[in-house]
């Protein structure tokens, strides 16, 4: 396999030169920018060393979508996968642990249980629907985590939970606009998946306000 075979996924591109999306490319900066907001509301209420790294976690989402759609290639598609695949993954336990005040133990088997059942899940949709959806399936479970551990969390009283579902309404929106872009191609030659960007630069902004406000460590942990 070439790991350098440029991919073509995007109505924006044309050819597979590095300024060939400049929308997508420069829509990335609204990631940054919500990570640096983050990580300054973290400083300013000082809720420590793990709800900053979740900031710079969306700093790194940003930068590595924004090499994706400069060199969109087999190589560079894991520098836009895994920055967003591990957040996802952080966020869950920074739920548990920092929203709900769960020990190590019982944050470590809800979220294997949960996980192992949406990866079923998602594995399990058909082909056609994976077509339909231009691949949007695959964000089934940050989607399903989000209204999952929002209800646990509005349910041990914290209103944390409600930043996941405002989060969740928010990104219905953006996986919207990343599923007609190759509808719209012809219509709108710059597609529509800079707005898959900028709003899921929006609703990683409404996490991190929730992480900032609400995700200081626990004194006592359940």
């Amino acid at each position: 396999m070439d790991l350098f075979a440029s991919i073509d996924l995007y109505c924006e591109r044309l050819d597979a030169g590095f300024w060939s999306e400049p929308v997508n490319f420069l829509s990335n900066l609204f990631f940054v920018a919500a990570g640096l907001w983050g990580i300054y509301q973290v400083r300013q209420r000082r809720t420590g060393g793990f709800a900053e790294l979740m900031g710079w976690w969306v700093v790194a989402i940003g930068i590595g979508s924004g090499l994706f759609h400069s060199f969109a290639n087999r190589l560079t598609i894991w520098a836009d996968i895994v920055p967003i695949a591990t957040f996802t993954l952080a966020y869950t336990l920074f739920c548990l642990r920092r929203f709900m005040g769960m020990r190590w133990g019982k944050a470590i088997a809800i979220f294997l249980a949960f996980y192992a059942v949406v990866g079923f899940a998602t594995y399990m949709v058909p082909d056609w629907l994976r077509l339909a959806t231009n691949g949007s399936t695959g964000y089934l479970p940050p989607f399903l985590a989000l209204i999952f551990f929002g209800i646990l969390v509005i349910r041990s009283g914290n209103p944390a939970g409600w930043y996941n579902i405002i989060a969740a309404m928010i990104f219905i929106g953006s996986v919207s606009f990343r599923m007609i872009d190759p509808i719209v191609c012809e219509a709108l030659p710059i597609g529509t998946h800079f707005l898959w960007h900028t709003l899921n630069a929006l609703m990683l902004g409404v996490v991190l306000a929730a992480v900032a406000k609400y995700g200081a460590p626990r004194s006592v942990y359940r």
